[in-house]
């Protein structure tokens, strides 16, 4: 089976996100990339409080001090494609009003003709949480509950009834309805929140940590799957945050996924035999210019095509 390639959007401050963003999307789908992705990153605190992931010690990368609005990201991709799918790998879910977010979720995938992919996540970042959440960081878990519950409301036939700890819905006509279901799919790392994925949502977004500890999460994964009886299969699709640089450097002591485009090329290869459904490609962060991010996207995929991914 050949594993389905999408590409990262330009988010960055070095890009121009009203011309680049409609520009590179055409191009990715021109290119035969599936689908076309943006991420969450609300703010830059400084300075910060907090280390990345919440880990102590570890900085926050300056390319994450200015990234455009993810939904007006996707809604511009959108406008400039015909056939790829329109991911969020991933919304940050508690920091968007349940109700609002399904109707932006719901319009766009009515607007785009059924191609929305509803990735969330429920986030790491307590400045975040401080500016912007509708709930608690310690009320993560439950806000995300509650947004799938909503969305999966707003999403279905009128009228829509719902009766929630931060949502209440009398009865109500909501449109317009997604052209189709929209697939929900969730970055869960913890068993609390594998069997959230399992019990409620569509597909599983996991990250290029290293083949054998992502094989190996997705094992358990279906382990729980058919432990709590669920017959409907997960998709998966990889989150690969990729640095290119021009200069190959040698092979040893390099990271994955850091490097020329054939190590990025040899990189995903392990990845491919594990069975996932889609790889997405992020270039954005180290690409100067949109030309540059363009220039790579084409190599890799034309190369990872060529070598049997």
């Amino acid at each position: 089976m050949t594993t389905r390639l999408g590409l990262g959007l330009p988010q960055m401050r070095q890009y121009d996100i009203g011309s680049d963003v409609p520009d590179v999307a055409r191009a990715a789908e021109r290119m035969g990339y599936a689908s076309v992705w943006v991420f969450e990153r609300a703010l830059f605190p400084e300075p910060a409080t907090q280390g990345l992931y919440g880990v102590e010690g570890l900085p926050w990368p300056d390319e994450y001090r200015n990234v455009a609005e993810p939904l007006i990201t996707l809604a511009l991709a959108a406008a400039a494609t015909e056939r790829a799918e329109l991911g969020t790998s991933v919304l940050v879910a508690p920091l968007h009003v349940p109700f609002q977010l399904a109707k932006a979720l719901a319009s766009l995938d009515a607007a785009s003709g059924g191609r929305v992919v509803a990735g969330f996540g429920t986030g790491w970042s307590h400045d975040e949480y401080a500016a912007a959440s509708v709930r608690p960081f310690a009320e993560r878990g439950q806000a995300l509950d509650e947004l799938i519950e909503v969305c999966r409301a707003v999403w279905g036939p009128d009228p829509v009834v719902y009766d929630g700890h931060f949502t209440k819905i009398a009865s109500a006509v909501v449109g317009p309805k997604p052209a189709r279901p929209i697939p929900v799919l969730l970055a869960a790392g913890s068993g609390k929140a594998r069997r959230r994925l399992v019990d409620h949502a569509d597909g599983w977004l996991p990250t290029g940590i290293g083949a054998a500890a992502v094989a190996e999460q997705w094992q358990r994964l279906r382990d729980l799957a058919a432990e709590r009886g669920r017959t409907e299969p997960i998709r998966t699709v990889l989150r690969v945050n990729a640095r290119y640089q021009a200069a190959t450097r040698a092979a040893s002591g390099r990271r994955p996924f850091h490097g020329g485009v054939d190590q990025i090329v040899e990189d995903l290869t392990a990845y491919t035999e594990i069975g996932l459904d889609e790889i997405l490609l992020d270039f954005q962060s180290t690409a100067r210019d949109a030309e540059e991010l363009k220039d790579i996207a084409a190599e890799v995929y034309e190369k990872a095509r060529a070598s049997g991914i």
